[in-house]
């Protein structure tokens, strides 16, 4: 087997980091002090990610994206993980459930999303229901030739700047051999549909700058044309579609410890105690070797899930032992790096503080750890009947 990357794979990693320390690095001190982005900066950033022609990379080159497949992009994704996550949403990447749009949506949705022309959020999480798609209670009833939709969506990631929202809503019931359980559809909302509002969500730790949004819908009227794919299949569709996002987060994971390891590298060298470098004694160097073989082994296992999707082979346990294992290395990468910095680790004068701030959601958004383990250990006990 040939570990290496190919020429094509090593340009796209060295031009997006490239990217990320001309254009997002200079704006992050500011993005953390203030928790805002201005959105002519993030315009600019799309702009520039445009010209560069990285912009809907994971979108078919047959609706004008880049066309990268599932590996070439999760190194895009992992370069951009070094990057704050509310400048870095500005490099466009659409969701990729839009290449089911049909000809009208393409029109409306999918092609002014590639273009840069408007942006997209995607929206399951209710108060009562994260990992439980099923028990949501945001629904819609089937009135004439329109749904109306009442309920309420939370923690929905960047919905602040989105033009339209993908949101999965319960649209009935039906039997299952455990009961009774939701049938849901997906449609397409846009910004100022009466009825539908985006309001300002909650205060976190966790990325500053990027917002999640509560969306709020009370007797609002959607057309059947809004709905993308069938109707009650939205359930499968999440499936098909979405469950890959998980590789973006633990892509992202590794890239940003890698930038936490590449500050606390040099510093075990610099940082003098007792008449010598840090990295001299076993307590820290022993933390060095730790860390990067945890951060290698998490990029393989993240790389190893998106060739197997490359290959069309299933890849759901490899994706979830990916998500699990960075996100949770990435917790340990940044608190370690903090204590070879020690105290000055927590000033906000370092990016540490905030590489180990942003760590801490990554084991809850996109399916938490205990999803992860619930959904390998399902993998391997199945075939044998467990």
């Amino acid at each position: 087997m040939n570990f290496g990357l190919s020429f094509e794979q090593e340009m796209i990693v060295d031009t997006i980091r490239a990217f990320v320390e001309k254009e997002i690095y200079p704006h992050e001190a500011e993005v953390e002090r203030t928790g805002e982005v201005p959105l002519e900066l993030g315009h600019e950033i799309r702009d520039k990610c445009l010209d560069a022609g990285y912009f809907a990379a994971n979108i078919s080159e047959e609706f004008g994206g880049g066309g990268l497949g599932h590996l070439d992009f999760t190194l895009l994704e992992r370069e951009l993980g070094r990057a704050s996550n509310g400048l870095a949403v500005f490099f466009g990447r659409p969701s990729g459930i839009l290449m089911a749009c049909d000809n009208e949506q393409k029109e409306k949705y999918l092609l002014p999303a590639v273009k840069g022309e408007k942006f997209d959020a995607l929206a399951m999480t209710e108060p009562g229901a994260g990992s439980d798609v099923r028990g949501m209670q945001c629904s819609a009833k089937l009135d004439g030739g329109d749904w109306v939709v009442n309920g309420s969506k939370h923690f929905i990631s960047h919905a602040n700047i989105a033009d339209f929202v993908i949101v999965f809503i319960a649209t009935g019931e039906e039997e299952s051999p455990r009961g009774k359980r939701k049938k849901i559809t997906c449609f397409l909302v846009d910004r100022g549909t009466p009825g539908f509002e985006i309001r300002p969500g909650y205060n976190s730790v966790s990325h500053r700058g990027y917002k999640n949004c509560i969306l709020n819908f009370d007797n609002c009227r959607l057309p059947a044309a809004q709905i993308l794919g069938e109707v009650h299949r939205g359930f499968e569709m999440a499936n098909d579609w979405l469950y890959g996002t998980r590789i973006t987060v633990a892509a992202t994971s590794v890239g940003r410890a890698r930038r936490a390891f590449e500050y606390a590298l040099p510093y075990a060298v610099e940082r003098k105690q007792f008449g010598q470098s840090i990295g001299k004694f076993q307590g820290v160097s022993f933390k060095l070797a730790d860390m990067i073989t945890e951060i290698d082994a998490a990029d393989w296992l993240t790389l190893a899930a998106a060739w197997r999707l490359d290959e069309g082979l299933d890849a759901n346990r490899e994706i979830a032992s990916a998500k699990l294992y960075a996100t949770e290395m990435l917790a340990r990468v940044t608190d370690e790096a903090i204590q070879i910095f020690g105290g000055m680790g927590l000033m906000d004068e370092m990016p540490l503080e905030r590489f180990w701030r942003d760590a801490r959601v990554e084991r809850i958004w996109d399916g938490t750890s205990e999803i992860q383990r619930h959904i390998i250990s399902r993998d391997l006990l199945r075939p044998l009947g467990g």
